[in-house]
Parts: C-alpha cells; structure tokens; sequence
C-alpha cells in the first residue's frame, strides 16, 4: 500500500496528533517497558500490532528494557511500517539486583555504547530521537565516575546526532534550567514524571509548551512507588470517571491531554483489552468544570522524595 493511500485510509490518530521528532504522531502513545515481563514473545508482537492497528505510531523504549528485549520485539513487530516514530533512551543500564530496575549509565562513552546498543536490538541504522535521561548529582546516589557536567552529556548527545546515528535529541528527568541550557541544541521531547497527582514538574512543562517541545510523562497515573498517590483512587477522578462514562485510568489520562497541548501519553500495558481501554482515553473529553475539578486536587510528593525513602536502610 502507497504512503498517500494509507493517509487516505488509516485510523485517526488517538487522541489527535502532535509534531515529534518532525513527523506527526499520535497524542496518544505506547511505552514499551512492561514488554520484557511477557513469555510469549508472539503476544507481545500482538500488543504492539494492535496499538498501531488503533492508530498509535509513537513508541517509547529502550535498550535497558530486559536487556533489549522490547526493542526486539518492537523491530518485529513494526520494523516495516515507515509511520512509526520510535523514542529510545540513554543513561542507564539493568540493574543485576537490587530494589531499581536500572542502573546509571551517564559517562559519555556510555552514551554512546548505548546508541549503538538501542541501534543494534532495534535493527536501524538511525534513531528517530534518543532521550537523555539525566541523574543529576544529589537525586541519586551516584558514584563519583557518575557524576558527569550536563554540558558533557549533551556535547555528546549533539556529537552523535552529528555523525548520523541519532535524528533528534530529547530530554529526560531534567530540571527547568537544565531544559533551558539544553534548548538550543534542539529539543524534541521531555520525558519527566507527571501526573494529575504529581505536578512539581509543572515548571519545566511551562517550558516545554512555551516552546513545542513534545512532553511524555512517564508514571502517567501516579502510585509507582510505595506512598505515592494514585490517580485512579482520588475520590474526584471516580467521580468524573461516573459522570463521562469513563474509567478512572481513561480521566487521568484525558487530564494529561486536555491540560496542555504538547502532551504526549505513553502508558504501558501487556493486555490487549487494557491497551484498548489506553487508547479510548484520547477520545474522552472533560466540560470545563471537570477540569477545574480535577485541576483542584492537591498533588503528592515527587518521585524524589519517594525514592529517597527507598533507599533508607
């Protein structure tokens, strides 16, 4: 089938569509990380088949999910279709044990041992856009040979969209000043968390949106860590889900979309019918007064203080 024929004829857009990495795609996405859990690979190809069938042709992953195990299943599974915008990720690495599932990764040289790793399980000569994932000193617990400038990292994430091994450079757990430093290397994306529950990256999106940087949140329904609030528990969000006829998930999600228009959702599921139910949240739309409602629930604490906890013994 032709490109203009496929235009002609394709599913609309979950959710309507936004420009990333300079290529339209879908506002509503598909995050790949819960992929690797899955033991039957053809069921997972599945999950990935459905999600574009659905109209999703944006997709975030990386090679440190189960060791590029959902790269795989994505190169198998979409490889072929010219559409389909791929964002993998830097910065980190499995973790072999241990509470975390991955480990920092920052020195450039593992940057770019990473590009070439996402390249490989991929199965492509470039990467449509690579998100750096920054661990900023004091956020974790860093060993020295960790704690790398920011100006490093990003001298070498331009080196290497020089040399052709990555289109787009984005952004990911950085701060409002670190975003700003960054913008004119040419930001596409930014990947931090946030969530209905969760807005203290509130500034960075205003950045972002100022200047039609693509934002994907990740934890897009907050409770991904013990004490952390869940969206879908929030007495407020049960009810809207009631009155529009939705799930709580599907208002959270609806939330994220309709509160700023550079938002991308990635949400991640193993379940067909739950990938279905993602999906359906592009086209849930909230009255003015549900928003000022859902705008008026108190966020809980960031991730950071969570993890901080965490790591007590």
């Amino acid at each position: 089938m032709s490109d203009t024929t496929r235009d002609a004829t394709r599913t609309p857009r979950p959710g309507g569509s936004f420009t990333l990495a300079g290529r339209e795609v879908a506002r509503v996405g598909y995050g790949t990380m819960q992929l690797p859990r899955m033991s039957d690979a053809d069921a997972a190809r599945a999950v990935l088949r459905r999600a574009y069938e659905l109209g999703v042709n944006h997709y975030d992953t990386a090679h440190f999910y189960g060791n590029g195990v959902a790269n795989r299943y994505l190169a198998d599974a979409l490889g072929s279709e010219q559409d389909v915008v791929v964002v993998t990720k830097v910065g980190a690495r499995p973790a072999k044990r241990g509470p975390m599932p991955m480990m920092p990764a920052q020195r450039p040289e593992q940057l770019r041992q990473e590009v070439h790793d996402n390249l490989r399980s991929l199965r492509v000569e470039r990467l449509d856009a690579v998100n750096l994932r920054r661990i900023a000193p004091g956020s974790f617990p860093l060993t020295p040979n960790q704690m790398v400038k920011f100006d490093d990292q990003m001298a070498e994430m331009v080196t290497l969209r020089d040399q052709g091994l990555v289109g787009h450079i984005g952004l990911s757990t950085v701060s409002a000043a670190e975003l700003r430093a960054a913008l004119p290397a040419g930001i596409v994306c930014v990947q931090n968390q946030y969530a209905l529950t969760s807005r203290k990256q509130e500034p960075v999106l205003d950045i972002a949106r100022a200047e039609g940087v693509a934002w994907a949140p990740f934890f897009p329904l907050g409770g991904a860590f013990p004490g952390s609030a869940k969206v879908t528990h929030e007495p407020v969000v049960q009810q809207i889900a009631n009155e529009v006829g939705a799930s709580p998930a599907q208002v959270g999600l609806a939330w994220l979309l309709q509160h700023a228009p550079n938002v991308l959702i990635i949400p991640g599921t193993t379940s067909t019918s739950h990938l279905e139910q993602n999906v359906a949240a592009g086209s849930v739309q909230l009255t003015t007064d549900q928003v000022a409602r859902l705008d008026a629930i108190k966020p809980a604490a960031g991730i950071r203080g969570t993890l901080s906890r965490l790591r007590r013994p």
